[in-house]
């Protein structure tokens, strides 16, 4: 391990520096077709059957620009607070990158569509004004899949494949301005904003921002200056982070390993880096010790953009309620108290409470499965909520069976497991799994008798007037019945007898 790859206290690196961040978030737009050409964007097909001349950038084909992404672009500007160029063009950004065929990228670079925006998110009870730098648009790159290595990257692999579906989707990157003054509340901070903008972006409806299959990544980079200082210190880029705890973790990972470095007297080399879900850390990619030179040009091919002004008004009178005011009106429907809301926020599970209230559920029931059972699986495989293979609806007809009876909390978890195993709906897998809560009395007044008859020290405690010994004949009716029983009708049975 190297002097920079040791690690500094959390503590003891933000008594010491103070963090300053700044967050790249790649949004990939949920367009039924390309920026620049007509190929299916449709996630999942078989690897190069969603390519042209144009995505593919073949001699002599000419690229148009998708409408409706250039609208999706300057809604999200208008949200996001932005002044919108009334005048903007793309430029080529000429690099070497094996998956994109063109070798260059279709970008734009000093006139972006939207420019000098900010937004708000409370973090913990304090809030913090997140300014934006710019949202600009461009096209994604395809995909590679380096195969034989260990760590799935190009060294030690024995050969690489490219996938280029990906290739041309339109993309919007939005960049913050430096983000300063959090100081220890960095990665909570830099993990609200990240989810601030997964929230804004459904609310738009402009792209799906599933993060497990990349259509939401963010960039992290951030550097470390010792306290009662203006000069930033050198930066480090941590590339493609794609889950909101990896965000949070990612930042906080680079605070104590760049603090470990600058305590020991070495320096932090401006680099991009890797970082691995798997152990939790960032690894060097490559230098960026000297300035990029991507040599843009404008781009000879497509005509610059000039939105009028009433095109703009119309795009502004199609915004959704913002996110804060969203929340608070939530919060006012479903009756939560500020720190039940908190939590729901800071777990990413407000869309998901949200529409599961919307196919039936009522709000504190939904908050129930999402932040306690779904919350609790989706922290023991290290995903993202929003990345289980449940859907809201599907959590409202657990609920629902529970409402009517048919199963209780206890069945309805091993519901939700079957669910979540893929055994198909809840109906199916009670079905499947013969979860249905027992109701016949003839069967319950059965192991009731059994239950009395094993346990007279208790019954006699019941008869007696002590109608809380009833819990251990309850327990030991349900233990027979495999939890497939109705908890309240079987405490009535056994006071019946008992009486």
């Amino acid at each position: 391990m190297t002097v920079t790859d040791e690690l500094l206290s959390y503590d003891d690196a933000v008594a010491a520096y103070d963090p300053v961040m700044g967050l790249e978030v790649h949004v990939e737009l949920n367009t039924a077709s390309k920026m620049f050409c007509g190929c299916s964007t449709e996630f999942g097909a078989d690897p190069n059957t969603q390519v042209c001349p144009v995505c593919l950038g073949l001699p002599g084909s000419l690229p148009v620009i998708n409408r409706t992404a250039v609208e999706s672009a300057i809604r999200i500007g208008l949200a996001l607070s932005c002044e919108i160029a009334p005048w903007c063009r793309f430029a080529r950004k000429n690099y070497f990158y094996p998956d994109m065929p063109k070798n260059f990228q279709t970008s734009q670079y000093d006139e972006p569509i939207a420019f000098d925006g900010w937004t708000e998110l409370d973090v913990d009870g304090e809030l913090f004004r997140i300014g934006i730098e710019r949202a600009h648009m461009e096209e994604d790159t395809g995909k590679s899949l380096h195969v034989g290595g260990s760590t799935g990257r190009i060294h030690g692999a024995q050969y690489s494949l490219v996938d280029y579906n990906r290739a041309g989707i339109p993309l919007i990157e939005i960049v913050t301005k430096p983000i300063e003054g959090a100081v220890a509340k960095a990665p909570a901070v830099a993990r609200a904003y990240v989810a601030h903008l997964r929230e804004l972006l459904l609310a738009l409806g402009v792209s799906d921002v599933r993060m497990e299959q990349g259509s939401l990544r963010c960039d992290v980079n951030l550097s470390l200056r010792p306290h009662g200082q203006d000069a930033y210190g050198l930066r480090t880029e941590t590339k493609n982070v794609n889950s909101l705890r990896s965000v949070e973790r990612a930042v906080r990972y680079e605070i104590c390993r760049q603090a470990a470095a600058l305590a020991a007297g070495d320096r932090v080399v401006q680099e991009t880096r890797h970082w691995h879900e798997d152990t939790g850390v960032t690894t060097s990619g490559r230098s960026k010790e000297q300035a990029e030179d991507y040599r843009y040009f404008p781009e000879p091919d497509l005509v610059p953009l000039a939105p009028s002004r009433e095109w703009i008004g119309e795009l502004r009178a199609t915004l959704p309620e913002p996110p804060r005011e969203h929340r608070a009106r939530l919060q006012a429907e479903w009756g939560f108290s500020d720190l039940e809301m908190r939590d729901v926020v800071g777990a990413g599970a407000l869309l998901s409470i949200e529409q599961t209230v919307a196919a039936g559920s009522t709000p504190q029931a939904a908050r129930k499965w999402w932040l306690s059972e779904l919350a609790r699986r989706a922290n023991e495989q290290g995903v993202e909520l929003t990345a289980l293979p449940i859907t809201p609806g599907q959590v409202a007809e657990v609920q629902g069976l529970v409402d009517a009876g048919r199963v209780n909390d206890k069945l309805a978890r091993e519901v939700l497991d079957g669910v979540l195993a893929g055994e198909g709906t809840p109906e199916e897998v009670v079905t499947a799994r013969g979860l249905e809560v027992v109701s016949d009395d003839a069967a319950l007044g059965t192991a009731v008798d059994r239950a009395i008859e094993a346990n007279p020290d208790v019954a006699e405690k019941v008869r007696g007037g002590k109608t809380a010994a009833a819990g251990a004949l309850i327990g030991a009716v349900m233990k027979e019945m495999r939890g497939q029983a109705d908890a309240s009708r079987v405490r009535e049975l056994i006071l019946e007898r008992l009486s």
